[in-house]
């Protein structure tokens, strides 16, 4: 008889706090082990204590925003896909290049859970 794999870990960083714990209600609801953050050091620190498989990370947040969250989570941990969630159409450079997949504010829960599948699905299979 197989072993039950134990449920993925998703560090969801948001300052809308609304939209963190939609996301937390729709992720545990599909599977998945949820900490949510409501700050860039906040999510930095849960980053680092936790063995996260996957990050979804708000661009726009006030001190700390997302482009500089996913280079410090990359120094860290290369290897933990980050998908981008905003409601900007474009970004610099330098933060598309730090994260594995975007996503727009507003696509919806199904894209999201695709997404998310997609990239712990690449992270297993490398």
């Amino acid at each position: 008889m197989p072993l039950a794999s134990k449920p993925q870990l998703v560090l969801c960083v948001d300052d809308e706090l609304v939209g963190l714990q939609v996301r937390r209600i729709l992720l545990e609801r599909a599977g998945y082990q949820v900490l949510t953050a409501s700050s860039g050091p906040e999510g930095l620190t849960l980053f680092a204590a936790n063995p996260v498989d996957v990050v979804v990370l708000d661009y726009a947040m006030p001190g700390m925003d997302g482009g500089v969250v996913a280079a410090e989570m990359r120094r860290r941990r290369p290897d933990v896909p980050i998908l981008l969630l905003t409601a900007y159409v474009s970004l610099p450079a330098e933060v598309s290049a730090r994260i594995d997949t975007i996503m727009t504010k507003g696509e919806g829960a199904p894209l999201l859970l695709e997404r998310l599948q997609q990239l712990l699905s690449r992270r297993t299979a490398s």
